[in-house]
């Protein structure tokens, strides 16, 4: 049986993951990086090369993670790495995580546009900032959105 900090359990929660005991907690600590360490590798290549196109071409992917019960790039996981690992599926997304995701494509639009606009700077201030935020989250779980939230509309109390 894994353990599992309150730290950490309490940054998973926060994301709006709620309602699971601690061993399923400490499976999922990491697997929940996997989708945001792929958008934080491919927009820093995006923001490092100045490129719109490579922008552009991660926009859907964070959209559909605001909107689909899960992220495209969890597939990698769910249908993979998992059954490998013995380890559970990851649960649904929830409001906190989806607006990571809404955020995260809002982000890449406007550092896709900076840079297409010939406005550099919009894109690399923009671009950067998304990655060290993603940087944070796949580093130490702690998600910027999430504590966002937390700021608005208080900290997430799961039942």
């Amino acid at each position: 049986m894994s353990t599992i900090t309150a730290t950490v359990r309490e940054r998973i929660q926060a994301q709006g993951f709620c309602g699971l005991d601690d061993n399923t907690y400490a499976q999922i600590n990491y697997p929940l990086r996997l989708s945001p360490a792929i958008c934080m590798v491919w927009a820093a290549v995006g923001t490092a090369l100045a490129s719109p196109m490579i922008l552009w071409a991660l926009v859907p992917f964070a959209a559909l993670g605001a909107i689909l019960p899960g992220h495209p790039f969890d597939v990698f996981y769910n249908y993979g790495l998992r059954h490998l690992l013995g380890t559970p599926a990851l649960p649904r997304y929830q409001a906190r995580r989806h607006f990571a995701c809404a955020l995260a494509t809002i982000m890449l639009i406007a550092a896709a546009w900076g840079f297409q606009a010939g406005m550099p700077m919009v894109g690399y201030i923009v671009g950067w900032s998304l990655v060290a935020a993603a940087f944070v989250n796949v580093s130490t779980g702690f998600c910027v959105p999430s504590f966002i939230v937390r700021i608005f509309f208080g900290k997430m109390i799961c039942k």
